[in-house]
């Protein structure tokens, strides 16, 4: 306001309210609570859409770990542009991890305060998968995964309550091998991303048992995905998802205690076995997607650390009924 618009307001005994700065995020009057991987999150926005998305996508999960909330803004704005925005760019600067598409779609995340504010246009609300790949998934993740957890690349699967945790680089047939597993009559915890407890002693890991993702070449192994679509992806390779509540043939489980690390090599071109495998290789493989404070890097290598308190292993293979039946021997006999 002028000089003057302030005085004629005054003249006219009008109380002006200056308490919020007119760049200053409206207030965001919608809100929820959720729990991803059974962490507590709250979820404020203005728009009841965001909600919805955040239902889909965590609504399945229940309150497991009394931990401080994490606190989850999404702002939505107007905006000009027609096209869904481009993929971010990341940039990690202590303690700010950012996500950053264009001046109306953005997110800060601040590992210190364990809060995420998040930015999207109601053009990206038309783009729900770019929406939730880029920015609403990893609103919580990021919190989940340096404060509480520990990622690993690696899918899991038990049989007799005791876990094996399948490692390798992407295509190394972690997701074929623990939905294998899983048709075989194994439990399925999940298939490519694990997620190890940063506290107590325990080698305990949870994921994703809700879905299965294989890549379409998986038709050749698994004869009842023939036909199914594949998964409308923002990024990444294509790939079936298959809820396993569809399927009843299948046992699932949020958590297991990891007895056994295996790395697996398809195609090793030698006599299918299952050898010992390096632990500083292990420890190598599982610290370089961590980032976080110092801190949180210390809790996570520890956490690594009883891990490979278990037996590592590479298991060479072609044939993947040889492969369970070798898993199975492993469990059952310890060798």
């Amino acid at each position: 306001m002028t000089v003057q618009e302030i005085e004629s307001a005054c003249k006219a005994s009008q109380t002006l309210d200056f308490s919020r700065h007119k760049q200053e995020t409206p207030e965001l009057l919608l809100r929820k609570m959720f729990y991803p991987r059974g962490f507590p999150v709250e979820v404020r926005t203005n728009s009841a859409e965001i909600l919805l998305l955040y239902k889909q996508a965590w609504g399945i999960y229940r309150k497991k770990f009394d931990t401080e909330k994490i606190l989850v803004d999404v702002l939505v704005v107007e905006s000009d542009s027609t096209e869904c925005p481009p993929a971010p760019v990341y940039r990690l600067t202590q303690p700010m991890l950012m996500f950053m598409a264009d001046a109306n779609n953005y997110s800060i995340v601040d590992l210190s305060a364990n809060k995420t504010q998040i930015t999207v246009s109601r053009t990206a609300l038309r783009h729900k998968k770019y929406l939730r790949y880029f920015f609403l998934d990893s609103a919580a993740s990021s919190h989940i995964a340096t404060r509480y957890m520990t990622p690993v690349h690696a899918g899991c699967v038990a049989l007799n309550r005791r876990g094996v945790l399948l490692c390798g680089d992407s295509g190394a047939g972690k997701s074929s091998l623990s939905y294998a597993c899983a048709r075989a009559g194994w439990t399925f915890v999940t298939d490519d991303a694990s997620y190890l407890l940063n506290e107590g002693s325990d080698r305990m890991v949870t994921g994703d048992c809700h879905h299965v993702r294989l890549r379409p070449t998986a038709a050749e192994l698994f004869p009842e995905i023939n036909g199914l679509k594949m998964t409308p992806r923002a990024a990444g390779k294509p790939t079936i998802e298959i809820a396993t509540a569809t399927m009843p043939h299948i046992d699932c489980a949020r958590t297991a205690k990891v007895d056994f690390i295996v790395f697996l090599n398809r195609h090793s071109g030698g006599a299918p076995e299952l050898v010992s495998y390096r632990k500083d290789v292990a420890r190598y493989f599982m610290r370089q997607v961590l980032y976080g404070s110092a801190e949180s890097l210390a809790k996570q290598y520890e956490a690594i650390e009883r891990l490979l308190t278990v037996d590592v292993l590479e298991l060479r293979y072609t044939g993947m009924d040889w492969a369970i039946s070798r898993l199975q021997t492993l469990v059952q006999e310890g060798r």
